[in-house]
């Protein structure tokens, strides 16, 4: 059975798993190797998986691959961790995403921006409350891009008994913190910035600690000790690790829009196992900027 809103809300504590989805080499979702990839990213204990988010292609997926890999997490979790599905779009498209979530099991949904149009924010409440009075399951409202909510907004939607938490992917801590003031202590707050532990202390000084690694994909290792040297104030490590390869990394993905997809499919390649490549209009590394990857995760597990 799916965790009640109330329950979930209590689980989103700690450091997070953001699964890509694996493809074969013509495009098909590849469900035997998301099962190994689920395994492995599980061993490494993460507090919650996220799947189907924007690291997960949320965007390129249909209602019927989407529902399987949703399943799929679900069967491999157990129950030891909630599984969060990604939903967006529209209105009426976001909830039959967030309807098949929680038919596959889910136990909650995070909710990306609607598609493309910039909104008044009455406009994004009623949006955000249709899909909440769509599903029983907690939701987590995802702050970026065309998303962006007043403090009286968030505080509004954190009113609605199953929206239990806002993930900030957009950075601006005057905003955050004004959120944080007018939703109260019992409203998660998640840093959801791309490589998010290189805002981690940022974050950390508003008292946000919880997020999503996508690097969990493939150096859970490096995921952990960082999360643990932050939570700890172990500053001298937490600098060690944004020097040697947060930041290589970043600067590696900002070179290419998608890079943040693609580039975390390619580190679970030399990692692990081939998940494929990204699907279009995502573009995918070079063969010279895979071996740079290699090299930047050799820097990071140095420090271990």
């Amino acid at each position: 059975m799916p965790l009640a809103p109330d329950e979930l809300q209590g689980r989103l504590k700690g450091l997070f798993a953001f699964p890509v989805s694996p493809f074969t080499s013509d495009g098909e979702v590849d469900l035997g190797r998301y099962h190994q990839l689920l395994q492995a990213i599980l061993s490494g204990q993460p507090q919650a998986l996220f799947a189907c988010g924007g690291t997960g292609e949320f965007f390129s997926l249909n209602l019927p691959e989407y529902h399987a890999l949703i399943a799929a997490a679900v069967d491999e979790a157990q129950g030891a961790v909630p599984v969060i599905a990604g939903t967006g779009y529209g209105t009426r498209l976001a909830i039959e995403f967030a309807r098949a979530a929680e038919e596959a099991g889910a136990d909650g949904v995070l909710v990306l921006p609607p598609y493309l149009l910039q909104s008044e924010q009455e406009g994004l409440f009623q949006h955000y409350r249709a899909i909440a009075g769509a599903t029983r399951l907690g939701v987590i409202i995802y702050q970026r891009d065309n998303a962006i909510f007043s403090p009286h907004t968030a505080a509004r939607l954190a009113e609605i008994p199953n929206i239990i938490g806002l993930k900030d992917g957009y950075g601006d801590m005057e905003r955050l913190g004004r959120i944080q003031l007018a939703v109260g202590n019992e409203f998660c707050l998640l840093n959801g910035m791309p490589t998010a532990e290189l805002s981690a202390l940022a974050f950390g000084g508003l008292g946000i600690y919880a997020y999503s690694s996508a690097v969990f994909n493939f150096v859970p290792e490096i995921s952990r000790r960082f999360y643990k040297a932050l939570t700890e104030l172990n500053s001298k490590l937490v600098h060690e690790y944004l020097e040697t390869f947060y930041r290589p990394l970043a600067e590696l993905r900002d070179r290419k829009r998608g890079y943040a997809v693609s580039l975390i499919k390619a580190g679970v390649g030399l990692r692990s196992t081939p998940v494929g490549p990204a699907r279009p209009p995502l573009v995918n590394p070079s063969e010279g900027e895979i071996q740079e990857l290699k090299a930047i995760i050799e820097q990071g597990l140095r420090i271990l």
